[in-house]
């Protein structure tokens, strides 16, 4: 598991590069906004330090995603002057297909149960770095600056609501809170249509869900399970988790749009929903912005 110390490490490491979000009023509670990083999502976090922590990235890099991570991995890469290669599940909103893209990766679309496998044939090819997106320490401890942060600049928070598909966002942000503050309550929150954690929790164990169970979500970004890492981390630092229906999520996206001038795409908005489900005091983070625009426009008042 990782520690306190590798999250300080990378906070050091990613603080020229990404956007130090704010703590927003919202309600009895807190936003911590990430769709407001370079790339609309916290994932530029721990692509950013995993990258720059590699040996062996002269060849370039791998990785596999649903949108959010592949396009960190890509502004990474840019950034580095290395080629990035990007495998993509064929339900990826094509906004995130066409912002990887723009970032100069190379992106290989497959069946959304075929992007581990692909994506460890590029670096078998091509003698590549993989940087999976949650089931590394260096991924992790990059994510869990956010709790840094959260801490930072709301010391008397009592409760942090997380969004959970990987782990790794959940992960590293609740390492960084209980290491300093261990009487805060870490709360995951998922879709109810992708609530494996949610089960694994109840059950003691970690337990799976068919891959094209959890793709019914409109949270395209919360359609991963979590590794044995993660769920590692998950057990040992999570007091609960809080489910949310479509519905719910969708509203959300909504109300953020109306109340707190927000972008947020369904996944970005899940902990928002569990948040108010639970009565609105504490902090939620908004995971990612990168909304399909058609869904947004159909959310807002006419």
């Amino acid at each position: 598991m990782i520690t306190l110390s590798q999250v300080r490490s990378a906070a050091t490491v990613i603080a020229p590069h990404v956007v130090r979000t704010p703590l927003l009023s919202y309600g009895e509670g807190w936003l911590k906004p990430e769709n407001l990083q370079p790339i609309g999502a916290f994932k530029l976090r721990g692509a950013l330090n995993a990258l720059a922590r590699l040996d062996n990235r002269a060849n370039g890099v791998v990785a596999y995603s649903s949108g959010n991570h592949a396009q960190a991995v890509a502004f990474a890469a840019r950034l580095h002057g290395v080629p990035a290669a990007i495998v993509m599940p064929d339900n990826t909103p094509a906004v995130k297909i066409e912002a990887t893209k723009a970032l100069g990766a190379e992106v290989f679309i497959v069946g959304i149960t075929e992007r581990v496998e692909r994506a460890e044939a590029l670096v078998a090819e091509r003698g590549a770095a993989l940087i999976p997106p949650f089931d590394h320490p260096d991924v992790i401890a990059g994510q869990g600056t956010i709790g840094l942060e959260v801490l930072a600049d709301q010391p008397d928070v009592s409760t942090v609501v997380v969004p959970m598909s990987g782990g790794g966002l959940i992960s590293g942000v609740a390492t960084a809170i209980k290491s300093l503050r261990p009487d805060v309550r870490v709360l995951g929150a998922e879709p109810e249509l992708a609530a494996d954690i949610a089960e694994s929790l109840k059950t003691g164990e970690l337990v799976r869900w068919d891959p094209l169970r959890r793709a019914q979500t409109a949270a395209d970004a919360l359609r991963d399970e979590p590794s044995a890492l993660t769920w590692e981390h998950i057990r040992a630092h999570v007091d609960d988790v809080i489910t949310v229906s479509e519905d719910e999520i969708l509203t959300a996206v909504g109300s953020l749009a109306r109340r707190a001038r927000l972008v947020a795409e369904p996944s970005g908005a899940v902990a928002v929903a569990a948040l108010e489900k639970i009565g609105g005091a504490g902090v939620a983070i908004v995971s990612g912005g990168n909304v399909d625009p058609d869904l947004l426009v159909s959310l807002l008042p006419a």
